[in-house]
């Protein structure tokens, strides 16, 4: 039986060393479940990205414009339908660091589930990028919860991520079900409003119903409209905990509060808002966007 085919797609934006250290952590991965690709999107960086590794099956795009994590996302995706005919496609960051078994955890998790729309791993803050690197003791780091799964506060339109900045502890490990002689223990699921595009398992076909990332967000919240999009196509967003990967959180576009990160999620909130918020919400938002400049 042909294992499925994978396209790992990268945006890199001048983050040499962080690409880099992710590329080599993708080096270690395991495919007893799956083969892959990886398609780095080189989005118009200062310097032109190159990466000489013969032990990795890389295809580096470099693009004339900045067209932002959607556009580069969306060139990626296409290359990888042209070129690679793939069935899954895994959008990850190019801050992160991935565990040898998390892309076989997630195929695996993607054939045993009914209505599969997106599948997410677990997602640990990289060690010192918490949020509040004071509070963690040296046993805890590399353990805090960056991602758990994310839901969606309709009244106020906002996305959080369930379980951030929480040390697991198991608290979002899910129960077993059964454990066959020769395999993995298997796990019950849990379902989610939307996945990051920190990291994110998508099935190709998925993608070529509903289509891909909407390319006027540009940067922030373009992952929660595709997932809004696929669950009203009637497909299901699964977290699975058992497959993890690291998080140098905000690391390619400024750090967590930046000003181009500020500015991007007040803008696409209200893009967000404006497009599948209750009335009520829109109105709410739409009041809290232009607050600033009537004061």
């Amino acid at each position: 039986m042909t294992k499925p085919s994978v396209s790992i797609i990268i945006v890199h934006y001048n983050s040499d060393t962080f690409t880099r250290e992710c590329l080599d952590s993708l080096k270690a991965l395991n495919e007893k479940y799956c083969q892959f690709q990886i398609v780095v999107v080189d989005n118009h960086s200062t310097e032109v990205f190159a990466y000489d590794e013969k032990d990795l099956p890389i295809t580096i795009l470099r693009t004339e414009e900045n067209l932002g994590f959607t556009g580069g996302n969306n060139l990626g995706i296409a290359h990888a339908f042209e070129h690679h005919k793939s069935d899954f496609i895994l959008l990850l960051n190019s801050d992160t660091i991935v565990s040898p078994d998390f892309l076989d955890i997630l195929i695996r998790y993607a054939h045993t589930h009914k209505k599969v729309g997106v599948v997410s791993p677990k997602i640990y803050f990289e060690k010192g990028y918490e949020f509040h690197k004071k509070e963690y003791g040296n046993q805890e780091r590399g353990k805090v919860i960056w991602f758990a799964g994310g839901s969606i506060d309709w009244k106020n339109v906002y996305g959080f991520h369930r379980g951030v900045d929480e040390v697991d502890r198991g608290q979002f490990n899910l129960e077993e079900i059964h454990r066959t002689p020769s395999e993995m223990p298997y796990y019950g699921y849990q379902t989610m409003d939307f996945a990051s595009g920190c990291c994110v398992l998508i099935p190709s076909e998925i993608l070529k119903e509903v289509g891909l990332f909407d390319d006027s967000y540009f940067l922030y919240w373009e992952d929660t409209d595709l997932s809004v999009r696929i669950s009203k196509a009637g497909y299901t967003l699964y977290f699975c905990p058992e497959a993890v990967i690291w998080h140098k959180n905000a690391g390619s576009s400024g750090g967590s509060g930046s000003p181009l990160q500020r500015e991007y999620l007040r803008k696409n909130r209200l893009k967000f808002a404006l497009k599948y918020a209750p009335f009520r919400s829109k109105l709410a938002v739409l009041k809290e966007y232009w607050l600033p400049s009537s004061s």
